[in-house]
């Protein structure tokens, strides 16, 4: 994940003005070890994933109704699949869409995850899903980039909507290249 000094973790609705080259090579690395990536709803239509590089990566959608472009490369090539309440319509698509049901109304995050393949389930946000994955207390490793920008705007924070929280992580990585800073946290035992 990536913020600026100030908190924001997007500039005009996207992520990639905060990043810089060596962020994408970290995002990239991270990516290689993850057996499944999670992602918003909110986060594909801005970020317009695609298919991943790493043969077999799986990227699961989390979205209440489904009402995404699901005409993409990223869900054609079987590599995107939904995560969605048990109670909400199917989408209809002319192609295989695999589908993993959790909760009723909303998404319950802790089954859903245990449903997911791997045990390196790689976490790209928006805020509000972060927001939620951390109230459901199922992030154990925390990868953070700090762009040396301030963006000022209102815009949306590593964990937007989340309940008063009090998980401790410890630090376990820090790096610098030109002023971003590279931060991993781990979940403190």
């Amino acid at each position: 994940m990536v913020m600026s000094i100030d908190g924001s973790t997007v500039v005009e609705g996207k992520s990639t003005q905060l990043s810089n080259p060596s962020d994408r090579d970290v995002l990239i690395a991270l990516r290689s070890a993850a057996e499944t990536i999670v992602v918003g709803a909110g986060t594909i239509r801005e970020e317009m994933y695609e298919v991943p590089s790493k043969k077999g990566l799986r990227v699961g959608v989390v979205t209440r109704t489904g009402k995404i472009d699901l005409n993409t490369n990223l869900f054609k090539s079987g590599a995107g699949f939904l995560i969605m309440p048990e109670d909400s319509k199917t989408p209809e698509t002319e192609f295989d869409l695999d589908i993993v049901r959790a909760g009723k109304g909303n998404v319950d995050l802790e089954l859903a995850v245990r449903q997911l393949p791997g045990s390196f389930v790689q976490l790209e946000g928006g805020a509000l899903l972060n927001a939620s994955m951390f109230a459901a207390n199922l992030v154990d490793e925390i990868n953070l980039t700090i762009s040396p920008m301030v963006t000022g705007a209102d815009s949306p924070r590593l964990a937007n909507g989340a309940p008063p929280l009090h998980s401790h992580y410890e630090l376990a990585h820090i790096l610098e290249d030109n002023g971003y800073m590279f931060i991993r946290y781990l979940r403190k035992k």
